[in-house]
């Protein structure tokens, strides 16, 4: 099959280009420089400009765009970087699909952010509501942004992807770090669920939504066996064989963090309904065989 990716310099575009290539297929890159190859196609996403032909022959558009959420503090001018980054991509390539006869499927990146951190009585599903704050705003705005090419009849599928664990990059690499330096350390009572899925089962997702042709919509992509942060500490000190006795008070994480802390030590508590549903097993289905898989990767 033939891909075009955009957002593929990044930790989860890196990792599906190589994935890709070791399956047989084609993917090229969409990038706002000038080209330097021939699988090279320049954009202009903050301007709305694109190449119609880059769609010719191509099969699934993957659109990872997006700069970090999580890795550092939430100015202002962070905070127009993260919407703009997001939706001014999402709105090029929707639009530019939507003019297309028989466009391919799109594959868009989005986030569990969607759902908000204060605690639920129960798991979170694909239908429940946007969370009303800053990151649930950023993501159902980001989800809109493809509204073109819904309204198209372009086949649309929305991965809410939770933090991908591997040790060839993301935030695993720093936890794994700390971690085999005994500072293993839960984050205020340890409580809160905290989301997750490993490298391996989020390619093979990619891969399940461009090949399933009743995928549409939205998809939590995180283990259908949700673990605390406790449970998640424990579980990696124990795959490296460290102790796991500190702990950081809330208070202590979010005067450090401010706004952002929230995304540490708030309870996000997501399952992945649909995917289960509709046929996918993942092959890390709970923290512990999920953290062996990440260590086990590279």
């Amino acid at each position: 099959m033939r891909y075009l990716l955009a957002g593929a310099s990044g930790f989860l575009g890196t990792a599906l280009r190589v994935d890709l290539a070791a399956q047989g297929h084609q993917a090229g890159r969409l990038v706002r420089r000038e080209p330097g190859t021939a699988t090279e196609y320049r954009w202009d996403p903050d301007h709305g400009s694109i190449d119609p032909a880059v769609f010719d022959g191509v099969d699934a558009v993957v659109n990872l765009c997006g700069v970090g959420i999580a890795d550092r503090p939430w100015t202002r001018a962070r905070r127009e970087l993260l919407r703009s980054s997001r939706i001014n991509p999402t709105r090029t390539l929707a639009v530019a699909l939507a003019e297309r006869e028989d466009p391919p499927v799109l594959i868009q990146a989005s986030a569990i952010g969607w759902y908000g951190t204060q605690r639920t009585d129960g798991p979170q599903t694909e239908d429940a509501p946007p969370a009303d704050d800053f990151v649930g705003e950023l993501v159902e705005d980001w989800e809109r942004a493809a509204g073109p090419a819904m309204e198209a009849g372009v086949r649309t599928v929305f991965l809410r992807t939770s933090p991908v664990l591997d040790r060839t990059g993301g935030a695993f690499v720093p936890m794994r770090t700390a971690w085999s330096l005994g500072l293993a350390a839960k984050l205020g009572d340890g409580t809160q669920h905290m989301p997750m899925i490993g490298l391996e089962d989020y390619l093979r997702v990619v891969h399940w939504a461009v090949e399933t042709a009743s995928a549409s919509g939205a998809y939590n992509l995180t283990i259908p066996q949700p673990a605390t942060n406790a449970e998640f500490t424990d579980a990696l000190a124990d795959a490296l064989h460290r102790p796991s006795l500190l702990k950081a008070p809330a208070a202590l994480v979010r005067l450090g963090l401010g706004e952002l802390a929230e995304q540490l030590v708030g309870d996000i508590w997501v399952v992945p309904h649909r995917l289960t549903g509709e046929g996918f097993v993942f092959t890390a289905p709970d923290v512990r065989s999920t953290i062996q898989a990440a260590l086990r990767r590279g």
